[in-house]
């Protein structure tokens, strides 16, 4: 199979971010026809079809690994070595479990982050053997992010096999606690103050390749626990009930959320799980939730984080009010996430790269979009950052029935070296 190159573009493409028009300069157009050009990028393209196979299989191998947030180990151990193999310069292993490996520049003035991460949302338990329906391929995780972590390594393969060097140091890196109640700890820990600099993040994780983010969705989570000393429910009635102060905590916060939420920037709210009790003649010893907020701006995610707070105090007041005897309520908070928000210039030379790389391989125009993903940190700290997609057809995300087709996934991992060497300094 050889690669397409397509009719030169020179002229203005606009694409959508939340209802303007945002315009894709010619210079990066020129760019990018450029540099499709080169007999290097034309080897490295070809490469990257030959080794498909392999790239496909690597996927599967990393699927069929367990790794929930927290226990990316096992899988981590098998991702090193498919970076050393693959030709890195050096791969190690960092204190919170990242897995990255350095190919060198030409000048190494700069280092930038090329990554996927390792973890899933799935307990240990869950079935992620791989299995295919015709071109289908089926299991947990087998999108977010195997096929990111996939390539990855495909990305150092082709550099490696081609002798291709940017002028900046790369890290390319699988990355621990992207998931849930992870809380991006692998990224917080590569950009934590006074750790090794780096001048870019390009995240693999996502959709096809005209789907872009260059926005952070934050986040808040808690987990919210009232506390009494229970009882027998006839026997001790007077006492404190934890239920009743969660339930007069949701009681309050809701319609302030609502109203807060109705205007301005997206912003949301989920009571999402609720637990504590023992039986239906007892009265409750504990009464806990599991709370998320989330929006695109931190100062709107500031304020509702205000509103819920106060609620939790207002719950707690009303029930302590109401106790006949014993001892009050008290009430734990427990921080559970904390995601922060930032948005990239449109205009930026990363994004400008982006989009002009999309529009030429994909042909269609590319979307701009704020999501959640590990990409959140350096858009918080105003570090060039976006997330791309790993390409191909797929769906069912963090379900049991999530899957994967291989039409023309190829293009994502050309999309990626395209931006790399840019972005890199090669050009």
């Amino acid at each position: 199979m050889k690669f397409k190159i397509l009719p030169v573009l020179l002229f203005l493409v606009t694409v959508s971010i939340e209802g303007q028009a945002q315009t894709i300069q010619p210079s990066y157009q020129q760019q990018v026809n450029k540099l499709v050009q080169k007999p290097e990028v034309k080897k490295a393209f070809q490469y990257i079809v030959e080794i498909d196979e392999q790239t496909v299989q690597d996927m599967i191998t990393l699927t069929e690994i367990p790794s929930p947030s927290h226990h990316e180990e096992e899988k981590g151990k098998v991702f090193a070595e498919m970076l050393r193999k693959a030709g890195a310069d050096k791969v190690w292993t960092d204190e919170v479990g990242n897995v990255i490996a350095l190919r060198k520049g030409t000048k190494s003035e700069r280092t930038f982050l090329v990554e996927g991460h390792l973890d899933t949302v799935f307990p240990f338990g869950t079935d992620v053997t791989v299995k295919q329906r015709g071109d289908t391929l089926l299991a947990p995780g087998i999108t977010d992010a195997n096929r990111s972590l996939a390539i990855v390594v495909a990305l150092l393969k082709t550099m490696h096999h081609e002798n291709i060097r940017t002028e900046d140091d790369i890290w390319f890196a699988g990355t621990v606690g992207e998931e849930g109640l992870g809380d991006l700890k692998g990224m917080k820990h590569l950009f934590r103050e006074r750790a090794h600099p780096l001048a870019a993040h390009i995240a693999i994780d996502g959709g096809g390749l005209e789907d872009i983010v260059n926005g952070g969705i934050g986040s808040l989570r808690y987990k919210v626990t009232f506390k009494g000393p229970g009882g027998h429910s006839y026997g001790a009635f007077g006492i404190g009930n934890p239920h009743n102060a969660l339930a007069q905590a949701v009681v309050a916060f809701v319609p302030k959320a609502d109203a807060f939420t109705k205007e301005g920037p997206k912003t949301t709210y989920s009571v999402s799980v609720l637990g504590g009790g023992t039986s239906v003649n007892s009265i409750p010893y504990e009464s806990w939730m599991l709370v998320d907020m989330r929006s695109e701006s931190q100062e709107k995610l500031q304020g509702i984080n205000q509103l819920f707070l106060e609620s939790i105090q207002e719950g707690l007041d009303k029930e302590n009010a109401i106790i006949r005897r014993g001892k009050a309520l008290t009430v734990d908070i427990e921080k559970v996430g904390d995601r922060p928000s930032g948005l990239a210039d449109p205009d930026s030379p990363l994004i400008q790269r982006t989009m002009a790389i999309a529009k030429y391989l994909s042909g269609n125009d590319p979307s701009l979009s704020s999501s959640s993903t590990n990409s959140n940190i350096a858009f918080s700290l105003g570090i060039p950052a976006v997330t791309i997609g790993r390409g191909g057809l797929g769906g069912g995300a963090h379900s049991l029935d999530e899957w994967w087709v291989n039409k023309d996934g190829h293009l994502a991992i050309q999309q990626a070296l395209l931006l790399i060497l840019m972005q890199g300094g090669w050009i």
